[in-house]
């Protein structure tokens, strides 16, 4: 009679394995926003919850920072954060953050325009969907939607 026990272990051990292997996010963030917003604060303790160490500079034409990190025309938001070589715009949701870290993706970063109510940092529940764009080059193109 085979020990069937062994292949059983291990094959859970690898399920188990499997489905909890997550992108861990990086450890720091560097967050650019205007003196006066509250939520981009708000944000920023979002990410320090999660264990990331957020250094916020308020001092800086965030304008031109923009300008810099290729954040495609019309698809601002109200900060800009940057991540282990990846450019975060606005109020993006963990969920998407996990996947862009766990996909790594050969793009400048992702985003979502504007300040929707219910997101990180935003207060109220969630009205509509939320459509993450990645880009590069000044390019937007959709990422995911959650």
């Amino acid at each position: 009679m085979q020990n069937v026990a062994a292949p059983l272990w291990l094959a859970g051990s690898l399920l188990l394995a499997a489905s909890s292997a997550h992108a861990a996010l990086p450890d720091s963030a560097r967050l650019y926003k205007t003196p006066s917003c509250g939520c981009c604060e708000t944000y920023a303790r979002h990410l320090e919850a999660r264990g990331i160490d957020v250094e916020v500079i308020d001092d800086q034409p965030i304008g031109q920072i923009k300008r810099a990190a290729g954040i495609p025309f019309g698809q601002g938001a109200c900060h800009t954060v940057m991540m282990d070589g990846y450019v975060i715009e606005g109020h993006v949701p963990l969920a998407a953050l996990e996947a862009l870290f766990e996909q790594r993706p050969a793009i400048d970063g992702i985003g979502l325009a504007g300040m929707p109510q219910g997101t990180p940092g935003m207060p109220g529940p969630q009205l509509a969907p939320y459509d993450i764009y990645q880009f590069s080059d000044g390019q937007a193109a959709p990422f995911m939607t959650l």
